[in-house]
């Protein structure tokens, strides 16, 4: 399920690329270049040029020849056993580049502790790539069995409590451009409870200050999360907390975990100097 929507992701996006080749500034082969790279997914080690080509859509003969350039420029591995590829050290650096300038991550991972060991939960923070929500960082408690995700996951934006904060903070122009591609994607039968969880959360974060997730993002996990402005001209982010819902209740997390969520998020964002 997971997969076959990335997948999907992958193929709106370069349909996207598609319309935007008519632009005169617009670089289509660089463009082709980005999205073969995002092609791979946290926890994927290779990936062959028939796959890459699968999900951008591309023909096979562009695809070799992109794979053979970003190689050469070190953005590539070639693994000869396979015959196939994994990223190479040039994406590290653009990647070490990025987190090492977000202030907010340095900030929060201590405050996002604190909360992970009170709740015995994960607690991690996140931003928006294309309809996904990507963990930046992502913590948990000393004695918690938790879920399997680390920095670099991705869950969906439009059933998980942290891609729900993400919504509830971005422009309204935004919100409805990522709903309009959420529902090309989403079987007719499904859309309206996605329709009706975004509206949701518009309501929650202003009656409770957080959006919620309770079995809709997976049927046995519970999550809250609350959005927040890093700063530094970038777009917004979220913090959510949560665990499979034998261990976390949605009751603890209303009571007891949501005012320190929301307490974590204005000390955070007072250091930033983005309090409103």
């Amino acid at each position: 399920m997971v997969q076959n929507y990335a997948d999907a992701c992958q193929s709106l996006s370069m349909n996207k690329l598609r319309k935007a080749k008519t632009e005169r500034h617009f670089v289509t082969a660089l463009a082709r270049g980005l999205e073969v790279l995002a092609c791979f997914r946290h926890g994927e080690r290779v990936l062959g040029n028939q796959e890459l080509a699968r999900r951008c859509g591309l023909a096979k003969s562009t695809v070799s020849r992109l794979t053979y350039t970003l190689t050469k420029l070190g953005y590539l591995i070639y693994v000869q056993d396979s015959t196939k590829y994994s990223l190479g050290t040039a994406t590290l650096s653009l990647g070490s580049a990025m987190l090492s300038r977000l202030q907010i991550r340095k900030l929060a991972h201590p405050l996002m502790q604190q909360l992970a060991e009170f709740g015995q939960c994960m607690v991690s923070l996140g931003s928006r790539d294309r309809l996904s929500m990507i963990y930046i960082d992502a913590v948990r408690g000393s004695s918690a069995v938790t879920l399997s995700l680390d920095s670099g996951a991705r869950i969906q934006i439009a059933t998980s409590a942290m891609g729900r904060a993400y919504l509830t903070a971005a422009p309204e122009a935004e919100r409805n451009d990522i709903m309009d591609r959420v529902r090309e994607l989403s079987d007719v039968g499904r859309w309206p409870d996605l329709q009706r969880g975004v509206a949701k959360a518009l309501l929650d974060i202003h009656e409770l200050g957080v959006c919620c997730s309770f079995g809709e993002w997976q049927k046995d996990v519970n999550a809250i999360a609350v959005p927040v402005r890093p700063g530094d001209g970038l777009p917004p982010m979220a913090i959510n907390c949560g665990a499979p819902a034998y261990m976390v209740s949605k009751e603890f997390l209303l009571e007891q975990v949501r005012p320190r969520l929301i307490a974590l998020v204005s000390e955070l964002e007072t250091s930033l100097g983005t309090a409103g």
